[in-house]
């Protein structure tokens, strides 16, 4: 039996959580480890025996104990939010390859149940570089058993708030080992509870999941337990059908409940882990580069389908074509509306509105139509993206007054620059210089203005400029050590465009400096926006190419970046990554 070790680690939040620490058996040193995430309601002290016989002596093994579960504080079964817990594993797989050493292409990682969705939800937001992925029995759709159940609890939710919900799952329906019934019935640790805003969360998160599972292109194992009474088998095998990953296996546990590694015959299922495992760590990583994504892949067909008129008596052609009409009629009166028709949706000047999020419009109808307008989801996500933008740059700057450099800001494409120049109110001190750019003469003239408003213009200029000229960006002046570049490629589906832009930018930061980057990786409203709303370019359709963060983030390694950390929204919808200079 391998000793654990208790640790801790502080997460996002500054939470701190429990997690036990398996080294290797002997002497051997933590070069590559087995990350495990415990089923719902459990705790990483039932993973013992899953350390024990797996039998991968020389691999390091770690167990966290999630918010809210086992150890780790928090109401029983609650988080802020089902991404904050997403986000937790991000920061605990990077505690682990910071404190302990191991990088992350050495990393296995093996989730189950609700633990299985929050592996996989993280391997498609952030996009993790590990060595394979293992999902057992991943909980994509609870059987809640009752008609409506989940309509209903986001009703109950919406009208009183958070509440919680006890498990009915008795533990003789997770497995057949009389030994695990009995001690997860007197564990005092289990949490038999859990929040409505995580179940919910769960939902949403495995619904993205089956819709762009192709995103994923990690080494993926899949178990699947045949007599499941907690989850639906059909979700899972949909998952692994739509996956991207070019090494996947699937495997049907006959006879197996929902415990799938607790179960009295499990080491038919451990078997299957360890020997997986050891092929993927036999050979190195394979090569799958997403550069040429712009030319062919999944986005790139969901592209060209979005610029492709609808048959002529479709009914989501008349729903989009009577969506268009009232944006263009009644639509006016909303002053958000109005500025998106003039200038293009995806404009500086669009963007600068929905940022301030002041409804306004010509008569009361006008101001609550704009109300309406600034709450749709993209545009929602749009502003938690700028909290992540003010975030990172607020991260790079304190890095960079460590380093005991001052401080000087670029931003190639900054629109009006509004969420640059709220950022910089947050530094303890104002940075050396801010250089911002534009190609629109009308988002320099407005960004000059706010210089001017701010009382910045002694450090501070706005210039034109064009974010895609390599040679115009490399002779930026001064020299930048915090480069941002915020929503401009997810507006261009070409790659090679993209990666002579972030060339440039390399070009300008030297070794050590920071870029912060966004990305799009999914949005539910994809189509909508294509078939009612225009673009700044010539007010055409603003038809998108959706870059999985995967693509971005290799695009940016490309040029020359690590990333060193990500935010993403709860939707999953708008990514802001921080990335070092090499």
């Amino acid at each position: 039996m391998r000793i654990a070790q208790e640790r801790e680690f502080t997460t996002h939040d500054g939470s701190t959580l429990f997690y036990r620490y398996w080294p290797p058996a002997g002497a051997a040193a933590a070069d590559r480890a087995v990350v495990l995430f415990h089923r719902g309601h459990e705790h990483s002290g039932r993973l013992q025996h899953v350390v024990d016989e797996l039998g991968l002596d020389g691999f390091a093994m770690f167990a966290w104990d999630a918010r809210g579960h086992g150890r780790s504080p928090g109401a029983r079964g609650d988080s802020p939010s089902f991404g904050a817990l997403v986000k937790d594993v991000d920061s605990f797989i990077r505690h682990i390859s910071h404190t302990h050493g191991i990088a992350s292409t050495h990393l296995a990682v093996i989730g189950q149940s609700v633990g299985a969705v929050l592996a996989a939800t993280w391997a498609h937001d952030y996009a993790p570089r590990i060595r394979c992925l293992v999902l057992t029995a991943p909980a994509f759709k609870v059987k809640l058993y009752v008609p409506l159940a989940r309509s209903g609890l986001a009703l109950i939710s919406r009208l009183f708030g958070n509440f919680f919900i006890t498990s009915y799952v008795k533990p003789k329906f997770l497995t057949h080992d009389p030994d695990r019934i009995r001690s997860y019935g007197e564990d005092p640790l289990v949490t038999k509870a859990i929040s409505a805003r995580v179940l919910l969360g769960l939902y949403d998160a495995a619904d993205r999941l089956l819709a762009d599972a192709q995103a994923i292109r990690l080494p993926l194992q899949l178990l699947i337990s045949e007599k499941d009474w907690v989850v639906h088998r059909g979700p899972q095998d949909a998952f692994f059908d739509r996956l991207g990953s070019p090494v996947k296996e699937r495997h049907l546990l006959a006879g197996f409940l929902h415990d799938t590694l607790g179960e009295r015959d499990r080491q038919l299922a451990i078997d299957k882990i360890r020997d997986f495992i050891e092929r993927t760590f036999s050979t190195p990583p394979a090569v799958d580069s997403l550069l040429n994504a712009h030319r062919s892949g999944y986005t790139r067909d969901e592209e060209i389908r979005l610029g492709e008129p609808l048959p002529a008596l479709s009914l989501r052609k008349m729903n989009f074509a009577l969506t268009r009409l009232s944006m263009r009629s009644l639509g006016r009166l909303s002053a958000g509306i109005r500025i998106g028709l003039a200038t293009g949706f995806d404009s500086g000047s669009s963007l600068d509105y929905v940022y301030r999020n002041q409804a306004s419009g010509a008569l009361l109808v006008g101001k609550l139509i704009d109300r309406g307008y600034l709450d749709a989801l993209g545009w929602r996500g749009i502003r938690v993206r700028r909290e992540h933008l003010i975030q990172a740059i607020v991260a790079a700057a304190q890095e960079l007054r460590v380093a005991g450099q001052a401080v000087r800001i670029a931003d190639i494409a900054a629109g009006h620059g509004r969420y640059v120049l709220d950022s910089v109110e947050r530094l303890p001190e104002q940075p050396q210089s801010i250089l911002l750019r534009d190609y629109s003469e009308l988002n320099v003239r407005q960004g000059r203005a706010l210089i001017a408003d701010r009382r910045l213009t002694d450090i501070a200029r706005f210039e034109l400029g064009d974010a895609f000229d390599e040679g115009a960006l490399a002779s930026l002046s001064p020299r930048p050590n915090l480069a941002i570049v915020s929503g401009l490629y997810e507006l261009f589906s070409d790659n090679e465009l993209v990666a002579r832009s972030l060339r440039g930018v390399a070009r300008a930061v030297d070794t050590d400096g920071y870029l912060v980057y966004t990305g799009q990786p999914w949005h539910p409203q994809i189509e909508m926006i294509a078939r009612t709303l225009t673009s700044h370019r010539n007010q055409q359709a603003w038809v998108m190419r959706r870059r999985t963060q995967a693509e971005m983030d290799e695009l940016v390694r490309a040029a020359g970046f690590t990333k060193i950390e990500q935010w993403v929204d709860e939707w999953g919808m708008f990514t802001v990554s921080l990335a070092r200079r090499d």
